[in-house]
């Protein structure tokens, strides 16, 4: 038997587990997906109306968190995206300061997600590295900072 091919956590106690860093979201999967679906409803009829700050703020609003509900991710992502490429550059600072703290937070996370997934559907490079400069100064580095320490990956 190799030791390599032994998983040492099967053996410790006090392993700690994923679903232990955070709360997990109480809706099971399929409720997410749905709600996360009516977001992307609701956004696509504020930028319609040409919302672009409420638009953001219903994609940030409730992300899905957790295990189990990667498609419910996925569609939240691209939610998010197609608001940030719909935006102006010249109106990016003005969105970004109405957003309260955890709705940067949850952005920022979105951000580098997105910044993870090169050639992922609609994702462009340029447009979120302007978006995370923006919000960096807007924000300042603590919004890193949380996001990077912070378990709940969307």
């Amino acid at each position: 038997m190799s030791f390599r091919k032994i998983d040492v956590d099967a053996y410790d106690e006090d392993v700690l587990h994923e679903s232990e860093l955070y709360e997990p979201d109480p809706r099971d999967s399929a409720q997410v997906l749905s709600d996360t679906k009516q977001q992307q409803a609701a956004v696509r009829n504020s930028l319609n109306k040409g919302d672009i700050t409420g638009a953001l703020n219903i994609a940030l609003d409730s992300p899905p968190y957790g295990l189990g509900v990667e498609e419910a991710k996925n569609l939240a992502l691209q939610t998010v995206v197609s608001v940030l490429n719909s935006t102006k550059a010249t109106d990016i600072p003005n969105v970004l300061r109405s957003l309260a703290q955890n709705e940067q937070d949850t952005l920022m996370k979105y951000i580098y997600k997105g910044m993870g997934m090169p050639g992922w559907g609609d994702v462009s490079g340029s447009v979120l590295l302007g978006w995370h400069e923006k919000l960096t100064e807007v924000a300042g580095t603590g919004c890193i900072v949380r996001v990077m320490t912070d378990r709940r990956i969307v």
